[in-house]
């Protein structure tokens, strides 16, 4: 299972809106046949550690890190191959949390005569944590990043330049946007640093990172490195009260331009959140301002936290904090987070992973 689990990782940010799901076939002490998925509309993990395997999957035992499929998508069903293959025993690491599946495949297994041994592997469970989010809630799960001193503050009240992290947190930060599908700033932050909020990874992707802009007025800049990046994949969630003729001169530049008024005449990330989970986008990244992080926060969209922590102090009370706002008057009413991870990144920065208590 571990070595499934390892396989799995290998399909991470190449499968949405699918799982990561690896498998491994083992006859006799021996692997014969391993797989992981990729791409949407191409074979299962399953279906490829079957045609390694051939002839010798045959009575042999297969893990999969994820229950293996019932119903006919653009592929199969994974366990109808497994059970023609001549497959004697299966390991599973999880239950299928889509409800189309749930249960259905090892129930198909278990019809067939095949003994099916389902563990506690949570590790499964971590690999595809936004895909059950989604399964579970119909929306995407929501992270909110930030970089931030010892005493959580994310900028300075006049010079910011340089930065708070290191060159190697900047490089971890590419990696966990490389596991998104979304991530949205707010035009505030775009106007200050002139950012194209990419995928810098250089990993391979299943579907373009989608870059999405908090621009009420709709004042993204048309000369700026959002719009140069590229605008297939760029996204402007603006309200009724922006120009039309900015709106026009944006859709004239391939930006798509989305009208979700909310509350005090900005662009509501609830309703963002909604138009994310009909495109069936399953996670977002909030990489933003003090004042955007405490509106997400306030909202409730925010599902999880990831700060990087430097050993820095900035202090002053003009310093921006991590999230500014109005925040919370009194001390019993702070927003609990739980599950806290701990992540070292050089020997004098780490980063906090936690999820949002709701």
């Amino acid at each position: 299972m571990a070595r499934a689990l390892e396989l799995a990782r290998e399909g991470l940010g190449q499968t949405s809106p699918n799982p990561a799901v690896g498998a491994v076939i083992v006859r006799e002490d021996a692997a014969v046949g391993e797989g992981f998925h990729t791409w949407a509309g191409v074979s299962h993990a399953e279906t490829v550690a079957l045609a390694q395997a051939g002839g010798a999957a045959r009575g042999a035992t297969l893990y999969v890190t994820l229950e293996p499929c019932s119903h006919q998508g653009r592929t199969g069903p994974c366990a109808d191959e497994v059970v023609a293959a001549g497959i004697a025993r299966v390991v599973v690491a999880m239950e299928d949390p889509n409800p189309i599946v749930r249960g259905t495949g090892i129930r198909r297994l278990r019809d067939a005569g095949l003994e099916v041994v389902l563990v506690d592997a949570p590790e499964a469970a971590r690999l595809n944590e936004a895909y059950s989010h989604f399964m579970r809630t119909g929306r995407p799960q929501v992270t909110l990043k930030a970089a931030l001193t010892l005493d959580g503050k994310i900028a300075a009240p006049e010079d910011n330049r340089g930065w708070i992290t290191s060159e190697q947190a900047r490089e971890h930060v590419q990696q966990v946007r490389h596991l998104h599908d979304a991530i949205v700033t707010g035009i505030g932050t775009v106007l200050a640093d002139d950012c194209r909020l990419s995928d810098r990874s250089e990993l391979p992707r299943s579907r373009a990172l989608l870059r999405i802009v908090l621009d009420s007025q709709a004042r993204l800049p048309l000369d700026s490195k959002m719009i140069e990046a590229g605008t297939s994949d760029l996204l402007v969630a603006a309200t009724s009260a922006a120009s039309p003729e900015r709106r026009r001169q944006l859709e004239a530049r391939g930006v798509e331009v989305a009208i979700l008024d909310g509350a005090d005449g900005r662009a509501s990330l609830i309703r963002l959140v909604e138009l994310l989970a009909a495109r069936r986008y399953q996670s977002l990244m909030i990489e933003a301002g003090s004042k955007v992080n405490w509106a997400a926060l306030e909202s409730g969209v925010v599902d999880k936290v990831f700060f990087y922590y430097a050993p820095k102090i900035l202090g002053g009370l003009t310093s921006l904090p991590v999230a500014g706002g109005t925040g919370r008057r009194r001390r019993v009413d702070a927003i609990q987070l739980r599950g806290l991870e701990l992540h070292r990144i050089t020997p004098s920065e780490f980063a906090v992973e936690a999820w949002v208590e709701k």
